[in-house]
């Protein structure tokens, strides 16, 4: 299975979560709301998940192989900083440039 196409969008002022992404697989399947947040000492992935009735949170989908798991993560992150900057700022686009050019 591949990452085919993985697209960003930066939160702002929503304290540490700083972006949500979709993810698609092969080009034939999708993953929406996987979050990128602030964790204490560096960025993270956060799976979609939902609230259950004692109050935790589960996933409701995630990759159950860990070297999938990591590279998956590794994916992503490496995007985040693609459209928002090393720095944590949104880059700014050339309008020459189409915004679907902006996936893996």
């Amino acid at each position: 299975m591949e990452i085919t196409k993985v697209e960003v969008r930066p939160m702002r002022d929503e304290g540490n979560l700083k972006a949500f992404c979709s993810i698609v697989f092969d080009d034939v399947f999708i993953v929406h709301s996987v979050k990128v947040i602030q964790g204490k000492e560096s960025l993270f992935v956060a799976m979609p998940s939902r609230e259950v009735k004692n109050g935790e949170f589960r996933d409701t989908a995630h990759p159950i192989d860990n070297s999938f798991r990591l590279k998956m993560e590794e994916i992503i992150l490496t995007k985040y900083k693609e459209v928002v900057g090393e720095n944590g700022e949104e880059a700014v686009l050339s309008p020459d440039i189409p915004t679907e050019d902006l996936t893996f």
